[in-house]
């Protein structure tokens, strides 16, 4: 292929980001965007400059188009995600792919019965001080893992849900502060812990007037026998930046923010921090920037033209979303649910 044309279905904010993005990787060409709200078809087009159109057919249909991103509601992925995968396009997703293990799973088998590839938005897997903490983990200089813990103690206005028909909503956000806020510390910490065999959770709705929880904590034991805790909110004034700690009987390490903030294993000495802040959601969802998004983007596009798997599949994507709803059944049995 000598370009990659792209398509994106959804017009949120996020959509700036896709845009700017796309617009920096070579050899791509982004062909338009799917709004299914008719009504803002001609704003869209002033906003971006860009084709836009207001049902899945017409877009779909374009034979320029070999990738699209999917960008509207959560709750909504698994629909759009079909109608690509119907039209034979491959397929890349924001997270969460969607808010269900269920939903998830029939994803993954239409997309692989399609030939086409499915890739989820995971990409605070690729800042520079994470994958140096992975790489570390994952090569045992940590040794046996005793504990792992994440908190994504954030804050939202009440005019971040009041704004918006679907945040904070179970059908269309699928909750509120694990699965929208904090999927991605989630995905960090289970890529470095390993698979969780239970969780025993709490979550409220304290604050905010929605549906899904603004305060939660989770009590998780891992397969490799650690354990540690997971913490998420939006009603914790004035949000701080998110943080994961990783504990081995011979160090440990934590980040903050997405950067190195404490580096301790024993005989060895620790990489030079880095003091640049790279921008935290924790009170401003819009303040994160758009590189990793960019490493993310140029993956799957190198993924198409070399036919392999994208950095996070749909198998990938699935572990997050699977703690997630595990926590959410916990706290409503109130009791430990295994996995």
């Amino acid at each position: 292929m000598s370009h990659i044309g792209v398509g994106i279905i959804g017009t949120g904010s996020i959509v700036h980001t896709y845009v700017k993005c796309l617009s920096e990787i070579e050899g791509v060409r982004i062909i338009g965007l799917c709004t299914k709200s008719a009504d803002r078809v001609e704003q869209v087009k002033a906003e971006f400059g860009l084709p836009v159109y207001s049902y899945y057919n017409s877009f779909l249909s374009l034979p320029e188009i070999d990738l699209v991103c999917v960008c509207n509601e959560s709750g909504k992925h698994s629909e759009a995600i079909k109608a690509v995968a119907m039209a034979q396009k491959h397929v890349l997703s924001e997270k969460p792919l969607e808010v269900t293990t269920e939903k998830i799973d029939e994803l993954i088998a239409l997309c692989e019965k399609q030939k086409v590839l499915l890739g989820c938005v995971l990409q605070n897997r690729c800042s520079t001080d994470y994958r140096k903490v992975e790489k570390a983990v994952k090569s045992g200089k940590l040794g046996k893992l005793l504990m792992g813990n994440a908190s994504i103690n954030w804050y939202r206005s009440e005019a971040y849900y009041s704004n918006s028909n679907w945040r904070g909503t179970i059908k269309l956000d699928g909750g509120a502060a694990f699965i929208n806020q904090g999927i991605h510390t989630v995905d960090l910490l289970m890529n470095l812990m390993g698979p969780a065999v239970s969780v025993f959770a709490n979550v409220q709705t304290r604050v905010h007037k929605i549906e899904g929880e603004d305060v939660g904590a989770a009590l998780i034991n891992y397969k490799n026998k650690a354990i540690g805790t997971i913490t998420a909110g939006t009603a914790l004034f004035p949000g701080y930046p998110e943080r994961v700690e990783v504990y081995g009987e011979k160090g440990s390490i934590i980040m903050e923010g997405g950067k190195i903030t404490s580096w301790n294993i024993k005989d060895e000495q620790a990489p030079k921090l880095n003091t640049e802040s790279l921008g935290s959601g924790a009170a401003d969802p819009t303040a994160i920037g758009h590189q990793n998004h960019k490493i993310v983007l140029q993956d799957m596009v190198d993924a198409i033209r070399e036919n392999r798997k994208p950095m996070v599949n749909g198998a990938e994507a699935r572990k997050s979303v699977a703690l997630i709803n595990a926590i959410y059944e916990s706290s409503r049995n109130k009791k430990q649910v295994q996995l």
